[in-house]
Formats: structure tokens, C-alpha cells, sequence
């Protein structure tokens, strides 16, 4: 059996900087110091007079983005999840998303996958943070093909954009002819009895899960939701209607992000049972990444056992 590729999306978001940068050229890159983490030193490499260090200060930063952005150039700077959409907030707010300025943010290092740097740059907040600042779009990529097409799409985008990537490799399961469009998800799989809605490395865990739940004789269906905001609400809805349960999946607190989306969306139109799979309102802590999933129970089994949960409660 040939090995799975993997790679961390934070890569993903490295790479396609590189090469959206042979191909064009109204766009700046920043960072706070972290370019060898965050990958954006792939881009310094390549184009040193467009890309800015802005030192160990990703307010300063975003505030010089503003700046640049209401010039009427494209920027995009980077830092870890922790400082961009945490440290920052108040800045990207104020500077970006109160006047809706076109600035992406490339958050890497999100999630309890950061690992050994333990509980202070793990951050499982920053979807729900994002959630709340009006016209602000975001995007969490599962591999490294959809970071790659994701990146070109936010440059491409209106306002705001916060992008959310990971340091641990993960499998890359989508090929070279994979669409991507901001705001609509993608199903992968087809399934009556229950839906699993994933985003980023949770993805891959849904589609193990569905193997696991089809060797139990249960129909699933899987959905690729990468954009978290805007919501793609026709593809949520369709599968409450069809299926009358689902699942959501992330690698993120189960307060304010996908699952609170999904909930949302389901509530007010057509209320099924959702059941979220996520950080249970706790702190992570460090270890090794791999094991940290097992343990915060972000796995494929877990999703199974949350899929059958939500089948139990159906009327």
C-alpha cells in the first residue's frame, strides 16, 4: 500500500505565497518574526523587497497592513493563531474589519495540534473570535492542495479574510483538479443515517470515520466545510433535511466555531440533533501532537461514536 503524503497546511500557505508571487505582483507580504514557522520566509526568499518583517509585534502589524491596504494594495502577514487573532484583536477589528479593508491574515500554528509549546500557543479561540467581527471571512484548509487554492482565492477576496493553518503534517487528500470557492462547502461522501460536518484536519478523521461507521452498516455523509464564515447554509440545511442528524468536527473549542455555526444555522430553520466534537471548554496542554489528539479525542473513532450519538436522538 503506497504511503499517504502528508504536510502541514502551514507549508501549503508557504508554497502558493512563492507562487502567486511569480504570477503577480500587487500584493506584500508581512510577518512578526515567526517567517521561518509560518512559512512566509519561503516568499522573503524569493521576493526580499515585497515582504516586511515587522518584529515581535502583531499589533504594530496589523496597523501597518491597515495602512498599506487602504492604499489600495493587496497585503497578506502572518503570525501564529495565538497573536493574530488573539494579541491583535482589537486592531483587526478596528483597522480592518470596522473599515473592511482587503487584508488576509495567514494564522499558522492554530489548534491543539501546535503540540509541544503547550497550552499559551494552542489556540482553540481564534474561529470564534474571527466569527464576531462583521464582513470578516474565514478559512480553515484540510490539506495542503485546498491551502494552496484557498490562498489565491482570500487574495482575490473582499475585506477581511482570516486563514487558518496548522504546523502538524497531515494527509493531503485532494488532488490537482480540486475546486475550491470561498463559501461553499464540499461533500465527499454520500450518506442517509447521519452528516458529519469537518473542517481542517478533522477532515481527513471524518473520512476514516466514515469507513469505521460503514463497516457498522451506517450511512454517512461527509462535508468538507472550509469556509466557517460565510457559512455555506444550503449544503447545512440540505443534509439536516435529508439525513436528520449531524455531527460537527474541529480542532477548535466547541464554543463559537463551526459547531456553533452549524447549530446556528440548523436552529433557526430546520432543527435537527447536532452533536460538536471539539475542545470541551479546557485549556490543551504540551505533548506531542499526535497523542494530543488521541487524547482530546479528535479522532476518527470519536467521531463515530458522536455519529451514532446523533443518531440515537433523532425523532
Amino acid at each position: 500500500m503506497a504511503e499517504v503524503k502528508k504536510v502541514a497546511t502551514r507549508a501549503g500557505f508557504g508554497s502558493a505565497l512563492v507562487e502567486l508571487g511569480a504570477v503577480r505582483d500587487d500584493f506584500v507580504v508581512l510577518d512578526a518574526d515567526l517567517a521561518a514557522a509560518t512559512q512566509t520566509g519561503k516568499f522573503k526568499s524569493a521576493y526580499p523587497d515585497r515582504f516586511y518583517d515587522c518584529g515581535i509585534a502583531e499589533q504594530n502589524m496589523i496597523g501597518v497592513a491597515a495602512g498599506i491596504a487602504a492604499t489600495g494594495k493587496k497585503v497578506i502577514c502572518s503570525s501564529f493563531a495565538m497573536f493574530a487573532a488573539g494579541r491583535a484583536f482589537e486592531q483587526v477589528r478596528n483597522s480592518l474589519g470596522y473599515p473592511h479593508l482587503h487584508v488576509v491574515i495567514g494564522a499558522t500554528h492554530a489548534g491543539i495540534s501546535v503540540g509541544e509549546d503547550g497550552a499559551t500557543h494552542q489556540c482553540c479561540e481564534d474561529i470564534a473570535l474571527m466569527r464576531t467581527i462583521p464582513g470578516m471571512t474565514i478559512i480553515n484548509p484540510a490539506d495542503e492542495t485546498e491551502a494552496k487554492l484557498a490562498v489565491k482565492a482570500a487574495l482575490d477576496a473582499d475585506g477581511p479574510v482570516y486563514m487558518r493553518f496548522g504546523r502538524l503534517a497531515v494527509p493531503v487528500i485532494f488532488g490537482e483538479d480540486y475546486h475550491f470557492t470561498i463559501g461553499k462547502g464540499v461533500q465527499l461522501k454520500d450518506g442517509g443515517d447521519v452528516t458529519v460536518i469537518a473542517t481542517g484536519l478533522m477532515v481527513n478523521e471524518a473520512l476514516e470515520a466514515y469507513e469505521l461507521l460503514q463497516a457498522e452498516g451506517i450511512s454517512a455523509r461527509i462535508i468538507n466545510m472550509h469556509t466557517i464564515k460565510p457559512l455555506d447554509q444550503e449544503i447545512v440545511l440540505k443534509a439536516a433535511k435529508e439525513t436528520g442528524a449531524i455531527v460537527t468536527a474541529e480542532e477548535h473549542s466547541v464554543v463559537g466555531g463551526l459547531g456553533s455555526a452549524v447549530s446556528e444555522a440548523v436552529c433557526e430553520q430546520f432543527p435537527v440533533p447536532v452533536v460538536k466534537l471539539g475542545v470541551y471548554d479546557v485549556f490543551g496542554h504540551s505533548g506531542p501532537a499526535p497523542k494530543l489528539l488521541d487524547e482530546f479525542g479528535l479522532r476518527a473513532v470519536h467521531i463515530a461514536e458522536k455519529a451514532k450519538q446523533a443518531i440515537a436522538l433523532k425523532k
